[in-house]
């Protein structure tokens, strides 16, 4: 059964509260638990380690959030670390997370399954009908580099196109105000919209024409493989995982924090109409291709199940 861990980062309200509850867990239970909480979760996975099946589902280390101070990434780090060592297994979303706990985590290869998240079947995108639409999907955090899309598209004033950025503002407000700032003293309040969070995505999906995220690390990377199944062509970058999902027909994958190199990708897509479709057609293939939620749950339990 699934149980409710709290949202977003973890604050000590809410870890006491998960520690209470996993804590009931009767002895020899199979856990697996969120990295988001697992990370900083230490003390009771010390406590708790040795009673329990206790397993981790790592998207990517906490330490790696952008913006950290560096006494908040070390103290992540640290506790991340302590947390694994108490675990039968971690179950990761990309081999990019993956070597990255093994080699500055301690975890061993042997004690890792990469499940590439599952994704749904969905219509491919319709388009927007008009000017084109530059869809980006990720909550107002400084790692997920809506900053650096926004200076872009300062630069792209003379071409027609409308930009929508949905994601939660609740995780970072100083950077969301931060955000909304930027797009004002921009002159783009009339084309770049701020759609806050929504509970399902696939209507903004399908409305759009270019996916553009400017991600400056992920562990895998969801809404990409999102965009690729709705055949959207991506304007992304190179961090991360990104690559490993991305494939190179169906986007243009530029270096991290590099203003002019993202706002040159995304006025290729926007003028240059062939390349634009071709890689509508590469990314509706890898989108197919992408494993379903199913074949995910299956290779979960496989590994639960042949460790338990």
């Amino acid at each position: 059964r699934l149980v409710a861990l709290g949202e977003g980062f973890p604050n000590d309200p809410d870890l006491g509260s998960a520690e209470a509850l996993l804590a009931a867990v009767p002895d020899d239970g199979l856990l697996l638990i969120d990295g988001l909480a697992f990370g900083v979760m230490d003390c009771w996975a010390e406590l708790h380690g040795g009673r329990l099946r206790l397993y981790a589902l790592v998207h990517h280390p906490l330490a790696l959030e952008t913006g950290l101070p560096e006494r908040v990434r070390a103290e992540f780090s640290m506790r991340e670390t302590k947390a694994l060592a108490q675990v039968r297994g971690v179950v990761v979303t990309s081999a990019v997370t993956a070597g990255e706990l093994v080699e500055n985590f301690g975890v061993p290869r042997d004690r890792i399954e990469i499940a590439m998240p599952g994704s749904d079947p969905v219509p491919l995108a319709s388009g927007s009908g008009a000017a084109p639409c530059i869809l980006s999907v990720g909550s107002l955090t400084r790692r997920k580099g809506h900053d650096v899309l926004v200076a872009a598209l300062a630069g792209l004033q003379d071409l027609s196109w409308t930009c929508r950025i949905v994601g939660n503002p609740a995780f970072d407000p100083a950077f969301a105000l931060e955000l909304e700032r930027q797009i004002l003293d921009h002159g783009l309040g009339d084309r770049v919209i701020l759609a806050g969070e929504v509970k399902d995505a696939r209507q903004e999906f399908a409305g759009a024409d270019i996916f553009a995220l400017a991600s400056r690390y992920e562990g895998y990377g969801m809404v990409f493989a999102e965009a690729l199944a709705h055949g959207l062509p991506i304007v992304g970058c190179a961090a991360g995982a990104v690559p490993d999902v991305v494939p190179p027909a169906a986007g243009l994958l530029v270096p991290p924090d590099d203003t002019e190199a993202f706002a040159l990708a995304l006025r290729r897509l926007l003028t240059e109409q062939d390349l634009r479709s071709s890689m509508a057609d590469a990314a509706a293939i890898a989108g197919a291709a992408l494993p379903s939620w199913r074949e995910t749950a299956a290779t979960v339990a496989s590994f639960l199940e042949g460790r338990a």
